[in-house]
């Protein structure tokens, strides 16, 4: 066929879906429609060919059935009218003889993405839900869930729901677990779907039958299952045992969380588990799969937090690959810290030497830290490793150890003289503003210990004018203060000259505010400087027992498994915060806000207000708003429920952080429980400043689960009760950060 225009190439696709002659051969016509598909995935506008694509979609080939309705429905949301006339082609063919015919047709149909499609759907899909095949009955759930989407915020359809619940008992395993997952879609604004016990042993005895997929989604729907004692307890345990050994590793993680998720209560029952799941892991990090791989070592590293020297016999599976990627090696560095201990140190210390000279920067800065991490524990030979690597001079090498220094010999004063020992010769390979800063701070700190200190600071300040960072200068002019109290006579002519630099000539306002300090201190004579420069110093050892502190496992047990380990969790929680909220929306007759129900809950007081800007939109919120408890309690009685939310919390509660807080954002406290108390509740208010009050629920049954948010609101206004969630979920996920 000769090269043709997009208009051309167009009028000629037509010519050849209209002719007979093509249409007799079932090879010609379906290479035809596969001409159209491919000019469409290439951008060309083929949106004319619909009527034709639609009249092919009725041939009995299936093959081109499915090229057929795959361009309807890309075309369908441009051309909602057209649309309409492949519904009645879709409908005759769920009831086609063929299982393949009727499932695809039922598929299709769901895709359609126009206004109106919902009536044409119901019929087919109830029947699809009770067809004889096993693969019609699989896409008629998931149409379920895409109609009920569709359908945007209408009721939900009882009678499909309990069609959907009884589709559990459903013979074909694959069936089962798209009802879940459809159940899951449909009931998402009533909190999902519910696994009682009935359900919840149906599903541990059907576990032998799914396929791998299958098995990881049931055992994730299992966490929202609590057994009534501990014999059912151990005996749901049983028989989960053997998928801690399946070959998958995402069936191996999913049952793991659930162990430790239902073995709250039972350490030894949790540590066993660990214990079990150490191969599976170990096999997980060194995969093929890179993104395996990194998962897998996030987990290990969550696991080392409650559990230091759990993986210390395998150490040298976490030894880096010359074909690895740089992240991943990055996190097997920062295992092999966590591993190290009294019978590997010499063998991790040798290997991350050996990381220290890499081509690449960042992964050699990065061993180099690595090994000021275990300085901390093994100082001598560490401290013998950085200081060889001085002798590279190599400008990003040395930077890096001159910082490793300055915190080491903070954290460990017994490495003072060996660190000012190896500082001669450092400034002539650092280029970089950190490194920079280092040094100086060294200088500065023990430069009585280092015979060329004060002319390497004086380099410093004779090329002060052509130094690019102001962080560099302020930490030139600390250090030169504090070397002038220990030698002032070789540090007074140039510490004046750099104080009349920084006050006189540079432009930068916090340089130059830093001068101004230094010279009106020094007028106040020397005992005053250095009472207050060489004040005592907070205790190192502090430090260290912050990084040494041991997690429980409940306290990340939640998390296992998710990708909380893989951001980390603060990071997470802030990424989760500024996700739009998806709450449930009730429904309900919805009051007069002036009326005399609310009437009295607006105080008469002041009427300023505060400006919210969340991502989902704009919410005001009055502040000094004063409701009594007999007022929210005939207000609360007289809503109805709008939201039901379940925020992570980890820890105790602390009552007055939370009141704080939301008396920050113009949230009032109307009543609350003391601290300790379980369950933990709180009831909360807070009106916009268009009338609409927010009355809310915080509960928390147990320390370490879920803080169980329910809202109710005087008005049905969706984006305002979205907006005040977002504010409620990042107060409350602020505050439950600071308290684990």
């Amino acid at each position: 066929m000769p090269y043709l225009s997009g208009d051309e190439a167009v009028r000629e696709l037509r010519r050849t879906l209209c002719n007979p002659h093509v249409q007799a051969d079932p090879a010609r016509y379906r290479a035809a429609v596969m001409r159209v598909i491919r000019h469409m995935s290439q951008g060309a506008e083929v949106s004319s060919l619909f009527a034709e694509m639609v009249k092919a979609g009725a041939a009995a080939d299936l093959a081109q059935k499915k090229l057929s309705w795959l361009f309807v429905q890309a075309q369908a949301p441009r051309q909602p009218q057209l649309a309409l006339l492949a519904v009645n082609s879709l409908r005759r063919d769920c009831a086609h003889p063929s299982p393949a015919v009727r499932g695809l047709a039922l598929r299709s149909m769901c895709g359609l993405r126009i206004p109106g499609i919902q009536e044409y759907l119901q019929q087919p899909l109830l029947n699809g839900l009770r067809d004889k095949a096993s693969y019609v009955r699989r896409a008629a759930v998931l149409g379920c869930a895409k109609m009920l989407k569709l359908q945007g915020d209408c009721e939900v359809d009882g009678a499909l729901v309990n069609e959907l619940y009884s589709l559990l008992r459903d013979q074909d395993p694959i069936v089962v677990v798209n009802c879940l997952r459809a159940l899951e879609e449909i009931l998402k604004k009533e909190g999902g779907v519910v696994i009682n016990k009935p359900i919840a042993h149906h599903l541990l005895n059907r576990m032998a039958d799914l396929d791998q997929w299958g098995q990881s989604e049931v055992l994730t729907f299992l966490l929202r299952y609590k057994p009534r004692s501990e014999e059912e307890l151990f005996d749901i345990l049983n028989l989960l045992d053997g998928y801690l050994k399946s070959s998958s590793t995402s069936v191996v993680m999913a049952a793991t969380k659930l162990f430790l998720v239902l073995a709250r209560e039972y350490p030894h029952v949790q540590a066993d588990v660990l214990v079990r799941v150490k191969g599976p892991l170990l096999s997980a990090c060194t995969s093929e799969s890179r993104e395996l791989c990194f998962t897998a070592l996030c987990h290990v590293r969550q696991i080392l937090g409650s559990l230091p020297g759990h993986f210390s016999s395998h150490y040298k599976k976490f030894f880096c690959s010359y074909s690895e990627p740089h992240y991943i090696k990055c996190q097997k560095m920062e295992v092999l810290c966590e591993l190290v201990n009294d019978e590997n140190v010499q063998q991790v210390l040798e290997e991350l030497k050996g990381y220290c000279t890499d081509v690449s920067v960042e992964l050699a800065q990065g061993a180099i830290f690595a090994i000021g991490n275990i300085a901390r524990t093994y100082t001598e030979p560490c401290v013998a490793i950085l200081t060889e690597l001085l002798g590279l001079q190599q400008e990003h090498v040395t930077s890096a150890v001159v910082q490793v220094f300055r915190d080491l010999i903070w954290l460990c004063p017994q490495c003072t003289d060996a660190v000012c020992r190896a500082l001669p010769g450092c400034e002539d390979a650092i280029q970089d503003s950190e490194g920079k800063q280092a040094l100086i701070w060294l200088l500065g700190a023990h430069g009585e210990k280092v015979p060329n200190a004060p002319y390497v600071l004086e380099d410093f300040v004779e090329n002060v004018k052509s130094e690019l960072f102001p962080a560099v200068k302020m930490e030139l002019l600390t250090a030169l203060v504090r070397l002038f109290l220990s030698r002032p006579a070789e540090c007074q002519d140039m510490l004046g000259r750099l104080l009349h630099y920084c006050i006189e000539e540079e432009m930068d306002m916090a340089v130059r505010d830093r001068g101004l300090f230094y010279y009106r201190l020094l007028q106040s004579g020397v005992e005053e400087v250095k009472r207050i420069l060489c004040s005592p110093k907070s205790d190192p050892s502090l430090g260290l027992l912050e990084d040494q502190t041991e997690r429980s496992v409940n306290t990340w047990a939640s998390e296992f498994n998710t990708l909380a380990p893989v951001y980390g969790r603060e990071r997470w929680a802030l990424i989760t915060a500024q996700q739009p909220v998806e709450p449930s929306y009730a429904c309900p007759p919805c009051p007069d806000p002036k009326g005399s129900g609310t009437e009295s809950l607006i105080s008469e007081g002041s009427k300023e207000v505060l400006e919210v800007h969340p991502d989902t939109g704009s919410l005001t919120l009055v502040p000094d708003l004063y409701v009594t408890a007999e007022q929210f309690e005939k207000t609360w009685l007289s809503l109805d429920a709008s939201c039901h939310l379940s925020l992570p919390w980890c820890g105790a509660v602390h009552p007055d952080a939370i009141q704080t807080a939301l008396h920050v954002v113009h949230i009032q406290t109307i009543a609350m429980s003391k601290a300790g108390a379980q369950p933990w509740k709180a009831y909360l208010s807070a009106q916009d400043d268009t009338g609409c009050l927010f009355l809310t629920e915080l509960l928390l049954e147990t320390a370490d689960s879920e803080m169980k948010v329910l809202v109710k609101q005087s008005e049905a206004k969706p984006e305002a009760l979205q907006a005040f969630l977002l504010v409620l979920r990042t107060v409350i996920g602020a505050v439950g950060s600071l308290e684990s």
